[in-house]
């Protein structure tokens, strides 16, 4: 079952690449809003190209894209331009991260999109900020983990720093982008004006690095790489069984000691540096290492088991192939199969909120290049001529067929 957002009615128009800007979008429209994403002609959006791909088509895109439409437009050519004004008068939302003051050398400044459309809600999102010495650099999710500090406290304390292997920095971002709007609306519907709504990678950035940073302003020392574990308890991290993996985070005593106990290891409770968790993370090193061994006895089946009778945080270390085959994952409902045109069935991640026990709907799925170019120019009024007249002279393209879209542009 599926339930359909607050957001129907609204229309963003989304100029945007990669993945933080098409992840905000598609969450809203998720939530019921009409997204139409203005790509550029010859290609349009780069995760089109990036691999993964399954039957010739970005699973990156897949994930990044569903519920809109595309329209390839080159609004840098006078009659482009004339069209995504007209676009940008009939939506609600702009969103954009082209690098900082692109879109206003192609005459679409805040001071001009405001004068278009007074009540648009004008969303900037860029890599490190629109001013200071790096504004002008170009930023993907693993720059901004290293700027930010987190490659330098990723990783074994003795190998080389890492980057987490997942664009937490992007799909952060999208998610305060969504945020954003949503506040931006809401605003608008008490004052009747747009705004002006600005999120970047390195903002972001900052809010998960948010409790080390402030340690270290308070003058605490600068983390150092844990590999797997974790500054505030010990233990905290993976532990090998005799054929796995297993993670456990024990964050008081009386957890140690049932711990201690399922591994038939009691004996430990009176090691030095075992009494209690400042004197654990003290002694890490030597903690972790007796605590491996004990684990290490033991097959994953039983280790798990033993770890859910004695009621100690844990989970296995699972793989992907895993986590899709699990029990739990298919009770929550959130991966869902749908049909996709070219591949057949693909399973989707759902946005991860429920009302009244229901996803958001998956109402179509990520557009071809073009798609929807057509339809939605013939809807601002253009006819099918005009439309050809603006193919043949490069400023748009469509998808392969637009019959139908053009149809009533001839009426």
């Amino acid at each position: 079952m599926s339930t359909q957002g607050s957001l129907e009615g609204i229309r963003i128009i989304e100029i945007g690449t990669s993945v933080a800007v098409p992840y905000g979008c598609q969450i809203l429209a998720d939530f019921g809003a009409e997204v139409i994403k203005v790509e550029r002609l010859g290609g349009g959006d780069d995760a089109r190209t990036w691999a993964p791909l399954s039957g010739g088509i970005s699973i990156t895109f897949l994930s990044l894209n569903r519920n809109k439409k595309s329209v390839v437009l080159n609004y840098k050519d006078p009659s482009g331009a004339e069209l995504l004004e007209e676009l940008l008068e009939s939506a609600d939302v702009l969103v954009q991260n082209l690098r900082p003051g692109a879109l206003a050398a192609a005459g679409f400044s805040w001071e001009r999109i405001r004068e278009i459309n007074p009540r648009l809600v004008y969303v900037e999102m860029t890599g490190y900020g629109r001013t200071g010495p790096r504004s002008q650099q170009p930023a993907y999710d693993a720059m901004l983990q290293a700027y930010a500090g987190v490659v330098a406290m990723t990783g074994s304390d003795d190998g080389p720093p890492a980057r987490v292997p997942l664009s937490m920095m992007d799909m952060g971002t999208g998610m305060w982008l969504a945020l954003g709007v949503f506040d931006a609306l809401r605003r608008r519907e008490q004052t009747g004006e747009g705004t002006h709504v600005e999120v970047s990678l390195l903002q972001t950035a900052l809010a998960w690095v948010n409790t080390p940073l402030m340690s270290v302003a308070a003058g605490g020392a600068v983390p150092e790489r844990l590999g797997s574990g974790f500054r505030g308890n010990v233990p905290n991290g993976a532990f090998p069984a005799s054929d796995g993996y297993v993670f456990l985070s024990v964050g008081n005593n009386e957890s140690f000691y049932r711990l201690l106990d399922a591994l038939e290891a009691p004996h430990l409770r009176d090691e030095p540096g075992f009494e209690d968790n400042l004197a654990r993370v003290k002694n890490r090193h030597v903690v972790n290492e007796r605590l491996s061994e004990a684990t290490a006895k033991f097959p994953m089946d039983d280790l798990l088991q033993r770890l859910d009778r004695a009621k100690v945080p844990h989970s296995a270390v699972n793989t992907l192939d895993r986590v899709l085959a699990d029990p739990q994952v298919a009770a929550l409902g959130q991966l869902e199969d749908v049909q996709h045109p070219v591949l057949g069935d693909v399973t989707v991640v759902n946005t991860p909120v429920t009302f009244n026990g229901e996803y958001l709907a998956q109402r179509s799925t990520p557009p071809e290049l073009g798609s929807d170019t057509a339809e939605v120019l013939t809807a601002l009024g253009l006819t099918s001529e005009q439309i050809d007249g603006l193919l043949a002279a490069g400023v748009i393209e469509t998808g392969t067929d637009r019959t139908a879209a053009t149809e009533g542009a001839n009426a």
